[in-house]
């Protein structure tokens, strides 16, 4: 046979018959693996949008509800002359007369504040106080059923809503007060339910004191309550405890709380005193804490 004249116009040939079969096999996988992470962005995408949409459905029936609760439900000021002389207003164990510089006869001077339960209970009969917090979004209607669960995920019209409500430990009662009265919400990141109770921790809302005090209106009685503790820590059940045996574990927990606090709230505390407790989430692990006592209350 004679010699064999090569021709550029079999390159492409030669290129296709010499291209090695693992270069092919590499090719691919490449395009399966974009085709994978293509096919997981557009899930990942789908599910975001997904929870996006859910959570402002959510959020708007908060909102309604909210605006709802505002409609009927008339909160007024109490001063301590009120004119009805079977309206009884009780200092709660103050300090000693001569402790003159104790916040607490600054604090016992302001007003109570009176909610009409009577559309909140026909709205919801789980309904067994209101509660305002000052230098926060808190002005809600607080709920309390059998268990820690349920206002978790239902909001105060019992729908499911991951927003959840602000709801008290079943363990409590909110017309015979324990040691330790436990209410909880949700942190929401649109500052509703417990969402703003992170508040506690700007100095701008340590720096104004009006902001250390707590209203709680129940059907029997108005109560106020003064801070005495503010804290983040991991997640733990011993501030969560609602009653103690003896004086001396009730002391060991006021240490505690008082000994926990970021800031210095010039109150005393004794095992005479009833506490208050809120409680949300922080992040995944940590929680928001805010502990006050009770300074006044009114037979209703």
């Amino acid at each position: 046979m004679g010699d064999y004249e090569f021709k550029k116009s079999d390159l492409p040939k030669l290129k296709k018959i010499t291209q090695p079969k693992t270069v092919k096999k590499k090719l691919h996988f490449r395009r399966w693996v974009w085709g994978v992470i293509l096919a997981c962005s557009l899930i990942v995408l789908g599910y975001s949008g997904f929870k996006i949409i859910t959570w402002q459905k959510e959020n708007k029936a908060i909102a309604n509800q909210m605006q709802e609760i505002e409609n009927i439900t008339p909160i007024i000021e109490v001063e301590d002359n009120a004119d009805d002389e079977n309206i009884i207003t009780e200092h709660v164990n103050p300090p000693a007369e001569e402790d003159k510089n104790n916040d607490y006869w600054q604090y016992i001077k302001l007003p109570l504040i009176s909610v009409d339960f009577t559309e909140l209970k026909a709205k919801n009969n789980d309904t067994v106080a209101f509660l305002s917090v000052g230098g926060t979004n808190i002005n809600y209607p607080v709920v309390q059923t059998t268990d820690n669960q349920f206002y978790l995920k239902h909001s105060f019209d019992k729908t499911e809503n991951s927003a959840g409500w602000v709801f008290m430990d079943y363990r409590n009662d909110a017309h015979n007060l324990q040691d330790n009265t436990i209410i909880y919400a949700h942190g929401r990141a649109n500052s509703t339910m417990f969402g703003s109770l992170k508040n506690i921790f700007k100095s701008s809302w340590y720096q104004n004191t009006d902001n250390y005090i707590i209203n709680l209106s129940t059907e029997t009685e108005n109560t106020l309550w003064q801070v005495i503790s503010v804290y983040q820590i991991p997640t733990e059940t011993y501030y969560l405890t609602s009653s103690f045996g003896t004086d001396e574990s009730f002391q060991k927990f006021l240490d505690t709380i008082v000994g926990r606090s970021k800031y210095n709230f010039n109150a005393s505390v004794t095992t005479e005193d009833k506490i208050l407790t809120l409680s949300t989430c922080y992040n995944k692990t940590d929680k928001v804490v805010l502990h006050a006592k009770l300074i006044k209350k009114q037979a209703r």
